[in-house]
């Protein structure tokens, strides 16, 4: 999966003129759904003379579901906020909110006009955003001691993983995230290298943008 790094304060944008209707889009990332519709909402009162505003939005859970949501904000049934979507899948894209908003020209485009005009401005601000690979990840504790920490953290710079929290006591209480594809072969070598002394304590799955 992808993710558009593009911030809501600074969104991917697009727009072109079909027919004399305006149409503009915005693209950016976004951590939940919620932050999506703060983003339509933000874009609906910058645009207080708009006919409509579109939007698409697909985000992950906890765990590792994709969530989507949209809208035609009065266009014509499945004309305005599935095309949008469909791009964003096609694009492979999550924790993404993708708005296209119209200054209507009054002229009809009809449902297959309004679907194309619909797609072509999702499609201009994606592919004008900069994006990043999101990598699912398994998330471990460890308590490691001090003498351990260099060749521990050697271990996960091997395995592309990355250190999320660290707490220094008597011990080191530490919490990495490693790519679930690298998992298995990065407990092997922490209990190869460590002959067992560190056992990392599953704690969870996250998503990481690389």
């Amino acid at each position: 999966m992808r993710t558009i790094t593009d911030l809501p304060n600074n969104p991917s944008h697009y727009s072109f003129v079909e027919k004399k209707s305006e149409f503009i889009s915005d693209a950016c990332h976004v951590s939940s759904l919620e932050e999506a519709m703060d983003f339509v909402e933000s874009i609906r009162l910058s645009n207080p003379k708009a006919r409509h505003v579109a939007y698409a939005a697909i985000c992950g859970d906890n765990n590792g579901r994709l969530c989507e949501r949209m809208s035609d904000d009065g266009e014509p049934a499945g004309t305005a906020g599935k095309p949008i979507l469909d791009v964003m899948r096609a694009s492979s894209l999550t924790d993404t909110v993708v708005t296209v908003t119209r200054y209507f020209g009054g002229i009809l485009l009809g449902s297959g006009g309004l679907i194309r005009a619909y797609s072509r401005a999702a499609a201009g601000s994606v592919q004008n955003s900069k994006m990043a690979n999101i990598v699912s990840c398994k998330c471990f504790s460890c308590k490691i001691e001090y003498t351990q920490l260099r060749m521990f953290k050697h271990l996960l710079l091997n395995h592309n993983a990355e250190v999320m929290n660290e707490e220094y006591g008597v011990s080191i209480e530490l919490k990495a995230c490693v790519p679930c594809e690298e998992s298995d072969r990065f407990l092997e070598a922490v209990k190869n290298t460590f002959a067992g002394a560190i056992i990392p304590d599953f704690c969870g799955v996250c998503s990481r943008i690389c």
